[in-house]
């Protein structure tokens, strides 16, 4: 398993030069977090890392997507994730006013995985509705004892179980008239 961790020592090496991020990786856990979360596919992280004596910033883009319930329905949406980042870690003893949101590196490891988790439990939104209500994935119109009762036509429609009172006052009106 593919894992975004680097101790303080490995990252030294790629001071001043080029230090590129380019993994697929998989978060299935984050299910667990969230369970409206219904699946996860492996999500692609890439970009590139900057290391100096005080912090260790990363510019990542994160694409993948989540399968979600649909709010009205239930069946599968998909979610596309693409979301770009930039998380800064501050070295041990280094403090650092122009940064808004740092991270201070514990136990001489930077490990982006809890970020890239957070930020996509941050990307469920609240509701999210499928698209095309009438695709085959769309929810059942009748189950057992029930029928999903559409208002155009049934203003003229008569219930069963009232046809008989219907012809009750039809016997009524044609002996008034008379």
């Amino acid at each position: 398993m593919i894992q975004l961790k680097w101790t303080l020592s490995q990252l030294q090496k790629y001071r001043n030069t080029d230090f590129t991020i380019d993994e697929t990786i998989r978060v299935d856990e984050i299910k667990q977090d969230d369970p409206t979360i219904r699946e996860v596919s492996p999500i692609h992280i890439y970009g590139r890392g900057d290391v100096d004596s005080r912090k260790v910033t990363f510019h990542l883009t994160i694409e993948g997507h989540l399968i979600l319930p649909c709010s009205r329905t239930l069946v599968d949406v998909k979610l596309p994730i693409n979301v770009e980042t930039t998380e800064t870690f501050l070295l041990q003893g280094s403090v650092d006013e122009t940064e808004e949101e740092a991270y201070q590196v514990k136990a001489d490891v930077v490990d982006v995985m809890p970020i890239i988790r957070e930020i996509l439990l941050l990307e469920v939104p609240l509701q999210v509705f499928c698209e095309d209500e009438n695709s085959d994935e769309s929810a059942p119109q009748s189950g057992k004892d029930w029928v999903v009762v559409h208002e155009e036509g049934q203003s003229k429609k008569i219930d069963s179980r009232l046809a008989g009172l219907a012809k009750f006052f039809d016997k009524n009106n044609s002996s008034s008239e008379s």
